[in-house]
Formats: C-alpha cells, sequence, structure tokens
C-alpha cells in the first residue's frame, strides 16, 4: 500500500469515529437514519450525476446485483448500529464492532479473495480477541445482568460490517464500480426503503429534525465521505490491509465516548482500544 493510501485510510478513519460520535450523541432511531439519508442523497446528488456523466460506468447484472446487496446490508447495518447505541456505550459497543469487523473480513479474504494470512496477521487477531476481553471487563463481567446485550450487538455490528466490505471491495475492484458511486447507489436505496417509514412517523422525523439537525447534517455528510475515501484505497489495495488500517477509528472512538460523553471505564477502555489498534495494524502488516 503506497503512503498516500495510508494517509486516506487515517483521514477515513478520523472522519468515520466523528459521525459515530455524533450518532450516539443523536440517540435517534430509524427516523433519525432516514433523515441523514435524505441530506447525504441531496448534497452527493451532483457528484453522483457527474461520475455517470465523466466515466459512464458499465452496470451488468453482477454489478446490480452486488449493489443491491449492499444496499440491504449497508441498511442493517444502521438499523442495528442505532440499537446498539440505544443499549450501550459508545466507547463499548464502537471498538468491539469495529475491531470484529475487520477481523471477520481478513478471516473471510483469505478464502474469497485468496489473501495471506501471515504470522503477524494472526498476532493481531489474538490482539484484537484479548482486547475484547478488555473492553467488556473480562468473562466474570459477560454474565452480570444488562453487560451482554451491547456486547453482543457490538459483535453482530462487526459481523455486518465484514459482509458490506467483502461486497463492496468486490463491487469496486473486481467489478469497476465508482466508489462515489457506489456509495450513493447506497445512499439512494436506503433512502427510498425508509422513506415509508419515514412517511409514516413524520412526527418522529420532524421531532428528529427539529432536536438533532447538526447531528443528522454531520452523519449524512461525513459518514458518506469516510466510507467514499476508503473505497477509493480499497480499488488498489487488499481488502486484507484496507480493513485493519481503518480501525485506527477504534482509538479515536473511544476517547471521544470515555472524554466527550463520559462514559464510564475509561482509561481501561482507552488502554484497550491500544490494544485493538496494535492488533489491527499488526493484522494489516500480516
Amino acid at each position: 500500500m503506497t503512503a498516500a493510501g495510508f494517509c486516506i485510510l487515517l483521514l477515513s478513519a478520523f472522519i468515520h469515529a466523528t459521525w459515530n460520535y455524533l450518532s450516539k450523541k443523536a440517540g435517534g432511531g430509524a427516523a433519525f437514519i432516514w433523515l441523514f439519508t435524505a441530506i447525504a442523497a441531496i448534497v452527493y446528488a451532483p457528484m453522483a450525476i457527474g461520475v455517470v456523466l465523466y466515466e459512464k460506468p458499465d452496470f451488468g447484472i453482477w454489478q446490480i446485483v452486488l449493489i443491491m446487496a449492499s444496499i440491504l446490508a449497508h441498511l442493517g447495518f444502521f438499523l442495528v448500529l442505532q440499537k446498539g447505541y440505544q443499549k450501550g456505550d459508545l466507547s463499548l459497543v464502537y471498538p468491539i464492532a469495529r475491531g470484529t469487523g475487520p477481523l471477520i473480513t481478513c478471516l473471510l479474504a483469505v478464502v474469497v479473495f485468496h489473501e495471506q494470512l501471515t504470522l503477524p496477521a494472526v498476532i493481531g487477531i489474538l490482539l484484537i480477541v484479548v482486547s475484547i476481553l478488555f473492553f467488556t471487563g473480562g468473562i466474570k463481567r459477560l454474565t452480570e445482568s444488562g453487560s451482554l446485550i451491547p456486547i453482543l450487538y457490538g459483535l453482530l455490528i462487526g459481523a455486518i460490517i465484514a459482509a458490506y466490505t467483502l461486497l463492496d471491495k468486490a463491487a469496486v475492484s473486481h467489478f469497476l464500480v465508482p466508489p462515489l458511486l457506489l456509495d450513493y447507489c447506497n445512499t439512494l436505496g436506503r433512502f427510498i426503503l425508509l422513506t415509508p417509514f419515514a412517511a409514516k412517523n413524520w412526527h418522529q422525523v420532524r421531532s428528529e429534525w427539529k432536536q438533532h439537525r447538526i447531528e443528522a447534517a454531520g452523519v449524512g455528510i461525513l459518514n458518506s465521505l469516510a466510507y467514499i475515501l476508503a473505497l477509493s484505497v480499497m480499488v488498489f489495495a487488499p481488502v486484507s490491509h484496507v480493513a485493519p488500517i481503518r480501525e485506527v477509528s477504534i482509538l479515536i472512538g473511544t476517547v471521544m465516548g470515555a472524554v466527550l460523553l463520559s462514559e464510564g471505564f475509561g482509561h481501561r477502555r482507552i488502554i484497550a482500544a491500544l490494544f485493538m489498534v496494535s492488533g489491527v495494524i499488526s493484522v494489516a502488516i500480516g
């Protein structure tokens, strides 16, 4: 991977952690998702049109199938993510989700894309597992009332992240779907699928706009920007490298949750985040 690609992924990681902080701060559900999706659809429409006119991408049956699968995976991600943030802290749900996501991605990439898993990668995987135990407070704390649900949400989100990462890697690198256009198709598909709900529950949308319009605008703009940057690097770099490097956002998101949202276990979770970042970097090197 080039130095430019590495720097782009670091920028993407910071932007990603920022929009997750805004999303957790808003604490909304499907109405909030529809609202920030509508904002993204408006903001990125001129750029998507420009890509279509300039690049003239050729869409066949496989491109359409991958885009539709990606839309459903991303929609599931946002719905489960918002629910997870309602059940647990940002500094718990976010790092577990972002840590297990590349872990599963790398393991599947070996099978799907025949990428190599070396000793540093295996060490990185072990570091990620250890860091998850730090985040959760150990196996003993898992048995405490209310502790298991947020962790399960984090793991489920991680599995969904792995699914859409592999789908989108295939779309942009093997079937040459332009990264910005792929993300915009996701945005547009999510908007269409959630519009019936928004129309039926318009009072919720109005409430979210009244209380969280700044957060919705921030998530709408930053979510797409972060992923477009990552997809652009994914065009030429192995997905088993891109996915882990992006997870520097784990440390950023954990600090945001512990400091800006005053969530508990701050020092322990920051230490765990350092373990996890070391793990994902080791996976990337491997």
